[in-house]
């Protein structure tokens, strides 16, 4: 602290034995009390900066101390002097302060707490979440905290330093198909309309681009109405979105290549960070090298084809399926563990995993060898097996295979330490994504990813796949994800910027012309008016946290998150609301079924 204020000359993590013989004013939660004798006691008193040790010596100011609850606020004017007994693992550990008075800021005034405050993280998630204030006095809990605001004022200064232009996009906007469930918002004056929370800035920074801005960013915040996961937060979330004009895809990458390396090597958990330029892998590329397009590369192992080797084995669930392999060098894992491993690939995966190894004399054992006996030499020869080797395999229509492997791969990683270098930050692009793709529920051609992409081939790839010339699932686009050691980081695309291939796009899609001016009507119409070759991309920045921290929940970096089922327990949201105020909305209630 550079100034003094009212309630302290210094915090508590602040004196040092230059600071013995002064006199100070320290304010804080009082963590602990620890009764030695009718006058003496040590006191741990906590602020935001650390802790310091009071010893109290006074039986008034100690009567004074003990009649509080722990977490109480306190005050103390006192002495600072040497301590006897130094604490070398806190940075105040080798002073002690000396109280003369004791004022009472803040009373606590339940006996019990939820849970201990330094090991809240122990504690179960939903009592951690009700009582998110006392979670966050925890300093294992709130250096998250602060590492993201570090990491996004980093942030800021990086794109700052690159050009762009930091402009805030509105939150009240109209619904559009984005992808995922729009939170809704009934407009008062306007009877039976509503408008949108945003799902990204998407429209905006577009039609930023068309307005004349040349390097737009913002820390976005965008809401989506769907299902929690580790590395995903219902409801809201914070991205760093960005868009430049007169860009190619290429352009982007070089920013954030020049942008994200130093930030990770700096805040990161590991100070490795991959440099420029990314490795790119196109995305059929992807899935069948790695069974994912979110591969880990920190992780040496790759998936191998093997339909045609073990055709005609005689063993049933590989009869007529496409078959991918993983094979695993130097492995030394016992069966139990192989078991573990297949099981909890399938309950990952939904499919499941058959193995065979090479032993010592380089014989095949184990799994469904027995099926393999009659090729032997030829499994060996092709896949170039040597003794110690443990082969996963998977078995399924194309996709099916290939993701299995991709989830065999991630736990093979985690559980042969040889095979993994997890001390770095691994960056990689995939690019060249599938413009479509069929609908999971509609069993439709639905937009693969971003529908304001830019086709492959522009104007024309999309008038033969209209006409039947060409299929809609062969047509890539510029659409490209920045993945960091097995996580999505963001999604971005060189964007399409001139209505006739919009329109021509959404066709494709059982959207015609007149639908694409009602839905996006302001887009629509700026690049009728005009507008430059963009493009843009948005990281996470809860994820971009979650990975810098080494965290395995995204709720742990995020400072006031919703569980699970998107219920924010401290707030108790969402809530009832009043009849009037649903009058007033012209809302009417409809009871569920």
């Amino acid at each position: 602290m550079k100034k003094t204020m009212q309630y302290r000359t210094h915090t508590c993590g602040e004196l040092r034995m230059s600071d013995a013989g002064k006199t100070v004013k320290l304010s804080g939660w009082m963590e602990n009390v620890r009764e030695v004798s009718g006058n003496l006691a040590f006191v741990v008193l906590r602020d935001y900066y650390g802790t310091t040790q009071l010893v109290v010596e006074r039986e008034d100011l100690l009567s004074q101390l003990t009649a509080l609850n722990k977490e109480s606020v306190i005050s103390v004017t006192g002495l600072v002097r040497e301590r006897d007994n130094k604490n070398p693992k806190i940075p105040t550990g080798d002073i002690e302060v000396v109280p003369d008075s004791v004022e009472v800021l803040g009373k606590c005034r339940y006996n019990a707490l939820p849970f201990q405050i330094n090991r809240s993280r122990e504690a179960d998630e939903s009592l951690r979440l009700k009582y998110r204030y006392l979670d966050l006095r925890n300093p294992d809990v709130k250096k998250q905290i602060i590492l993201r605001s570090q990491v996004v004022a980093a942030l800021r200064r990086a794109m700052t330093e690159e050009g762009f232009l930091e402009i805030t996009t509105p939150i009240l906007t109209a619904s559009s198909p984005e992808g995922a469930r729009d939170y809704l918002v009934p407009a008062r004056k306007h009877p039976g309309k509503f408008y949108a929370l945003p799902q990204a800035p998407q429209q905006f920074k577009q039609l930023l681009m068309a307005s004349g801005i040349d390097r737009y960013f913002q820390i976005a915040p965008c809401f989506r109405d769907e299902d929690a996961r580790g590395d995903r937060s219902p409801g809201e979330f914070y991205q760093l979105d960005m868009e430049m004009a007169f860009a190619t895809q290429e352009d982007v990458f070089a920013v954030l290549e020049r942008v994200l390396p130093p930030i990770f090597a700096r805040y990161g958990l590991y100070h490795e960070a991959s440099s420029a330029p990314f490795r790119r892998i196109p995305y059929l590329e992807a899935m069948e090298t790695y069974g994912s397009d979110k591969p880990d590369l920190r992780i040496d192992l790759t998936v191998q084809d093997v339909t045609d080797l073990m055709a005609g084995c005689g063993f049933g669930p590989f009869e007529g399926q496409r078959v991918k392999a993983v094979k695993v060098t130097d492995f030394a894992g016992t069966r139990k563990q192989i078991d573990r491993l297949c099981a909890d690939v399938e309950v990952i995966s939904g499919n499941k995993v058959y193995w065979f190894k090479v032993d010592e004399k380089g014989e095949i054992a184990g799994g469904i060898a027995k099926f393999l006996q009659d090729r032997k030499d030829q499994v060996i020869s092709r896949m170039e097996l040597t003794p110690n080797t443990l082969v996963g395999l998977t078995a399924g229509k194309l996709l099916a295979a290939q993701k299995t492997a991709g989830v065999l791969i991630k736990q093979l990683g985690q559980m042969c330490e040889n095979h993994m270098n997890r001390e770095k930050y691994e960056f990689c692009w995939i690019v060249d994504f599938p413009m479509y793709e069929i609908g999971e529920e509609s069993g439709e051609l639905e937009f693969c990813h971003n529908p304001f992409s830019m086709p492959n081939g522009g104007l024309d790839i999309l008038r033969q796949a209209r006409c039947g010339q060409v299929d809609p699932l062969s047509i890539t686009a510029f659409q490209y994800d920045l993945v960091c050691n097995g996580v999505e980081l963001s999604s971005g695309a060189v964007r399409n910027h001139d209505p006739e291939i919009m329109v021509e796009a959404f066709s494709l899609v059982r959207l015609g012309e007149e639908d694409v001016k009602a839905k996006f009507p302001a887009m629509y119409n700026a690049f009728c008016y005009g507008a430059p070759p963009h493009a843009g991309i948005a990281p996470g920045v809860d994820r971009m946290i979650m990975l810098l921290a080494g965290v395995d929940s995204i709720r742990e970096v995020i400072p006031f998150p919703m569980n699970k089922n998107a219920q924010d327990l401290m707030m108790d949201a969402p809530g009832t609301v009043e009849q009037k105020q649903l009058e007033e909305l012209h809302i009417a209630l409809v009871p569920a079924d």
